[in-house]
């Protein structure tokens, strides 16, 4: 190539690069406005406010404390005629805890026991008080007993297709029950037969290990299992539409007793519009306040 085109070449390549570098912020600052400016550009979490969970988490406060007998292993939590009971399990790792339910002495923690399982065949779990009779699940036997609700006496018995018995609950109508799954059965309180079956979903995930259940001014609250959440539920569709996160509660639990196990427990007192948690063998039963 003769040197005449070499010099041309090497101008008008240096010219064209001191072009682009004067030139390159113009360019980065039109396109940054352009899709900055872009409406369909998608936006930002902070562009759209609290994240799903933020908002469905529910504010709460400890309003009060009694004391739990830290013997009992807590499997049904629930306020009859302005009374509080509590049944009770007997794992087999805990030698000394008895399957047994009655009303609660909140000025002492102990169940006064109206009517006990044999432990060697029976694992007490939830109850419920329905049409002037307990039903009382057990865990594994896929049994569910009847007492009368006057004089605590066995009167009779279901069994249930559920592989396990957890917690029940009422609307009133019906018995909502739970087995450790994502599932809830609602039966009939006369015979005792699914009249339906929900699937209690997050955001469109399943959520495993429902336990515990209290049915609250139109929702359905329930315990999660091996958690200290616990979710409110639409009975309508089975969707989560509020959580609590008590991990504060069962903190102050353990600093009080070491010695205990998972959080369980959820009773409405209609009559004073007051709610209560515990747990298995805890040594507090906590007062709360939260919007419901």
């Amino acid at each position: 190539m003769p040197p005449i085109f070499k010099f041309i070449i090497k101008k008008y390549l240096n010219y064209i690069t001191k072009f682009i570098m004067k030139s390159f912020p113009v360019l980065i600052i039109a396109i940054v406005f352009f899709f900055g400016c872009n409406p369909k550009e998608q936006k930002t979490t902070s562009d759209l406010g609290p994240s799903e969970k933020e908002k469905s988490l529910l504010s709460y406060s400890i309003a009060n404390q009694f004391p739990h007998d830290t013997m009992s292993f807590t499997e049904g939590f629930l306020f009859h005629e302005g009374q509080l009971f509590e049944s009770t399990g007997s794992p087999d790792n805990v030698p000394y805890a008895r399957s047994v339910f009655g009303p609660l002495d909140l000025n002492t923690g102990k169940i006064n026991v109206k009517a006990e399982l044999d432990r060697k065949v029976y694992f007490g779990e939830g109850i419920l008080f329905i049409n002037n009779q307990i039903f009382q699940l057990t865990y594994k036997n896929q049994i569910c007993f009847v007492y009368d609700a006057k004089t605590y006496k066995k009167i009779k018995q279901y069994s249930f297709a559920n592989t396990e018995g957890w917690g029940m609950t009422t609307d009133g109508k019906e018995i909502i029950m739970s087995d450790g799954t994502n599932m809830l059965t609602f039966l009939n309180p006369d015979n005792f037969t699914p009249t339906r079956s929900l699937q209690i979903t997050d955001n469109g995930f399943a959520v495993d290990y429902l336990n515990e259940l209290e049915f609250i001014k139109g929702y359905i609250y329930a315990n999660i299992w091996g958690t200290n959440t616990i979710v409110k539920i639409n009975p309508v569709d089975g969707n989560v539409v509020g959580k609590l996160d008590l991990t504060a509660v069962a903190e102050d639990a353990r600093s009080k007793h070491p010695r205990l196990f998972e959080m369980n427990g959820i009773a409405y007192d209609a009559s004073a519009d007051k709610i209560y948690v515990t747990g298995k063998m805890w040594s507090q039963i906590y007062q709360i306040d939260f919007a419901h």
